[in-house]
Parts: structure tokens; C-alpha cells; sequence
């Protein structure tokens, strides 16, 4: 995918002239700091290990998160800039900017799966599934290790877009992930619909679990839901020794979180001796 030339960052932002004053014209001067850093390719992605839950030395797949790099260096974290562009033009550059990456590099490393996030105005955006489509007649087998990610609360905006999107690009051979599963809203009139092959319960669920009871019936729950549906089961924010062992007696399939492995710019895979060993970005 081309870069965002200047001039085209400068019209991806919409500074209203009657509106300058306190949070809007901070949020406004925010929103062209992403779109500079975007047209100086500063947004890149790190790669952050999801282990199997049986074997947590071995990645069963990547999760590439978008990061900003500051003029000076520094990095910063999706959370940072991404809620404020996310429903816009810049979020719709950044979410095919995920997806070339992505492409690229399964294409280089035929023996890693990787995932993306992606939001709701990604699913009727034809730049966007041009990429995919291209990619597609590149290399179908890289595809068909792409995992897209979509929060609950993107696939319930249009639950009919939604259904219609997931079938169109199966197509291609992607795969989806229920994100943040339990703190949305998913109503199970229309789960049965979606059909997403793995679902990532949230982490608000997961940190502290082994200690807390309440926490523990309600991913019971959620588990159950996944595993009646046949779909790979994900724990987010997984951090210590402790909550890892409970979700996996409990079953989970896998695990994600600082405790296997923090957010890095470099993909790396395990050696048989579980030694880590970087592979082609």
C-alpha cells in the first residue's frame, strides 16, 4: 500500500473554523498529529505473541498492534491516538495500512498466522478490499492465515453488514475473532449469524481471575456460549502465573498477555529449545 503524501494527511482532518477553543481544537490538533505521522510513515505495527494454552513456548498466532512513533523517537500505544480517528478517514488509512502489512508479511513467513483489528467503516471500504483482493491473487495461502479481529460492539452496529461482509471475505480464506467478547452488547439472536470461528474473551474478565469468583462464573459462561459454537477460545491481559493456570484447567485453547510475551517490533518464533529466533518482517 502507497504512503499518505502530505498534502492528503493535511485532508483527512476536519478542523471546524467556528470551533477552536479547548477540547475540540486539542482533539483537532491531535487528529493531525496521526495523520502527519501516517503520511511520514510513522505508523507501524508490533507483533505480539497469542501461545497455546497447552503449550504456551510455541505462538499459535501474532496479533499486530498499531503504534505511532513520535518525531523523537518514542512510541506510542493504539489507545493512545486511535479512538480519536478510528471512525474517520484516518482510521480507514491506517486499518488498510494493518491489512497491506499484514499481507506482506505472511507472504515472507509462510509458517506464521497473524491478526489484525479492524474497524466497522473498514467493512464497506473498497480500498480496502482491494488490498484483500490483491493479496488474494498474490498468495492465497497467506490469506488464508489472516485473522481479522472485530470488537462486539463494531459487529452489532450493523449486524446485517456484518454477516454479509464475514461471508464475502471468507472467501478469501480469512479468518474472524470475536474481540473483547463479554463486554460488549452481542446480542445471541444473531451469534449464531456471525459465525466467528474464535472469540477473545475481554480482558476486564481476565486480570486477577483466580482470585475472583465472580469473574470465574462469568467466564465459565462465556466459555460454555464459545465451545457450543466450536470456536477457538482466546484470554486477553493474561499477566500472571496464577490466572494463566486457572483458565487453563478451565480450558481456554489460548492465551494472550504480558506473561508470554509484551507487544515487540521484531516477530519472533521459539527454536525447539524454546529460544526465540526472529523471523522476516
Amino acid at each position: 500500500m502507497d504512503r499518505v503524501s502530505p498534502i492528503d494527511a493535511f485532508k483527512l482532518v476536519s478542523m471546524p473554523a467556528e470551533r477552536q477553543g479547548g477540547q475540540v481544537a486539542s482533539n483537532a490538533r491531535s487528529r493531525f498529529g496521526v495523520a502527519q505521522a501516517l503520511a511520514q510513515g510513522r505508523i507501524v505495527f508490533h507483533y505480539q505473541p497469542v501461545v497455546r494454552s497447552a503449550n504456551p513456548r510455541f505462538p499459535a498466532f501474532f496479533e499486530c498492534l498499531a503504534r505511532m512513533q513520535g518525531p523523537g523517537g518514542e512510541v506510542r500505544p493504539a489507545g493512545a491516538f486511535l479512538p480519536l480517528v478510528e471512525d474517520g478517514p484516518i482510521g480507514r488509512a491506517i486499518d488498510r495500512l494493518a491489512l497491506a502489512d499484514a499481507l506482506g508479511a505472511l507472504r515472507a513467513n509462510p509458517g506464521i498466522r497473524l491478526a489484525i483489528n479492524m474497524s466497522p467503516l473498514s467493512m464497506g471500504d473498497a480500498e480496502w478490499l482491494e488490498i484483500l483482493a490483491e493479496g488474494t491473487r498474490l498468495d492465497r495461502g497467506a490469506c488464508g492465515r489472516l485473522i481479522l479481529e472485530i470488537t462486539e460492539a463494531a459487529a452489532m452496529q450493523d449486524p446485517g453488514q456484518t454477516v454479509d461482509f464475514m461471508d464475502h471475505v471468507r472467501q478469501s480464506g480469512c479468518a474472524f475473532a470475536l474481540d473483547d467478547f463479554g463486554a460488549g452488547a452481542t446480542s445471541f439472536r444473531y451469534f449464531r449469524d456471525f459465525r466467528f470461528d474464535m472469540v477473545k474473551i475481554d480482558g476486564s474478565f481476565i486480570a486477577g481471575i483466580a482470585a475472583a469468583r465472580d469473574a470465574q462464573v462469568l467466564v465459565e459462561c462465556l466459555m460454555a456460549v464459545a465451545k457450543h459454537f466450536e470456536m477457538v477460545t482466546v484470554a486477553e491481559r493474561v499477566e500472571n502465573t496464577a490466572d494463566a493456570d486457572w483458565l487453563r484447567t478451565l480450558g481456554i485453547d489460548c492465551l494472550q498477555g504480558w506473561l508470554y510475551g509484551r507487544p515487540s517490533a521484531r516477530l519472533e518464533m521459539p527454536d525447539e529449545s524454546g529460544a526465540r529466533s526472529r523471523i522476516a518482517g
